[in-house]
């Protein structure tokens, strides 16, 4: 593994926040929060800043690209991505030139995640049949990726008009721009990545991340059988970083209480439990904890899954500013350093701290 290779991501959903006083920020505040926390992310020593995209209250990531712009006039060397882009109710034309020309504006540092969407509001409020859930990801990310490869493109398909001989600017290098197709755990989408030769990105928010390890076996397998090299995985999951270990579990806990509770109205789930969020704390897939504790957490989830890149998203519910800078710090200035230094002082050797974690 070449460490100096490895992407540490910040991941964003647009989540509303709380100033020190307790009050709700407006929308408008929120977004510029999220660009003045990119921008505290590169100087933190962060590779990556990624938003999402979704369309309900609660959220303002519904137009990422647009605040990836001004992010890439505040920064260096950030790159500046998606860590969701709802390509199934994307026009994959638009998406093609908005992110050329992120990537003209920042110079070289766009990148995407593409996906189905676990949430569908997208659907209905762009005119999109649930119905034809599998075949607009399939055909969209087929004329996308075409557009991104192999240009000029000459498509027919039953989503959107049929494009011949169509060039699209600002143009690009073919594959210049990463994307990633972010799977949450079916064999059939991982499948599908390694098919159209994309890194894999494992969206993991609850148990054991070793439980993916058999997805990332699938994905080299099928690589191969198509003739493709390996590629890189990567995995996103949910975390804050505090001082302490109590510390952080105290103020996480409330904010992931009020999410899932949310869910599981929403989608007939069992409400979460006190029990339920500590145990994923200490063996699943929460990254919840002092710089130490997240550190060695990561760290034997890079050598499990063999991973490439790791986002934490760093934002749910209405997690007060003051905590998601000194969480976004913390992972920056300690935890990034700290999962080098362990990968590099034991190679191949299970982390300590987090089979004590797991055991407690």
């Amino acid at each position: 593994m070449n460490l100096d290779e490895f992407e540490f991501g910040l991941d964003s959903f647009g989540e509303v926040s709380r100033d020190a006083s307790g009050r709700l920020l407006s929308d408008a505040e929120t977004v510029r929060l999220m660009m003045d926390e990119a921008v505290l992310a590169e100087s933190a020593g962060i590779n990556s800043y990624n938003i999402g995209e979704h369309y309900r209250p609660g959220h303002v990531d519904s137009a990422g690209h647009v605040i990836l712009a001004d992010i890439a006039g505040r920064t260096q060397g950030l790159r500046l991505g998606t860590s969701v882009t709802v390509l199934s109710t994307q026009d994959p034309v638009r998406l093609y030139t908005q992110f050329a020309t992120l990537n003209a504006v920042s110079s070289g540092r766009a990148q995407l995640i593409v996906g189905r969407a676990s949430t569908t509001d997208s659907f209905p409020l762009f005119g999109f049949d649930l119905a034809d859930y599998e075949t607009l990801f399939e055909e969209k990310r087929d004329l996308f990726m075409r557009l991104m490869r192999d240009q000029p493109v000459t498509w027919s398909g039953t989503v959107r008009s049929a494009l011949t001989e169509q060039r699209l600017q600002p143009a690009i290098e073919p594959d210049s721009i990463p994307v990633w197709v972010g799977v949450g755990g079916t064999p059939q989408s991982v499948i599908r990545a390694a098919r159209y030769r994309l890194p894999l990105m494992l969206a993991i928010i609850g148990g054991p991340l070793s439980r993916f390890a058999p997805f990332v076996e699938l994905y080299k397998r099928t690589l191969a059988q198509f003739g493709h090299p390996l590629l890189p995985v990567g995995v996103h999951s949910l975390g804050l970083i505090a001082p302490t270990d109590e510390a952080a579990r105290a103020a996480y806990w409330p904010e992931y209480k009020a999410a899932f509770e949310s869910v599981a109205r929403e989608r007939g789930f069992t409400v979460t439990t006190l029990r339920q969020f500590e145990n994923e704390v200490a063996g699943g897939a929460l990254f919840v904890g002092s710089p130490e504790f997240v550190a060695a957490k990561i760290a034997a989830s890079i050598q499990d899954l063999g991973l490439s890149r790791f986002d934490l998203k760093y934002d749910i519910a209405h997690l007060a500013r003051d905590l998601r800078a000194q969480s976004i710090e913390f992972y920056g200035r300690e935890v990034i350093p700290r999962v080098r230094e362990l990968l590099a002082e034991a190679p191949g050797q299970p982390i300590p701290a987090v089979q004590r974690a797991a055991e407690s």
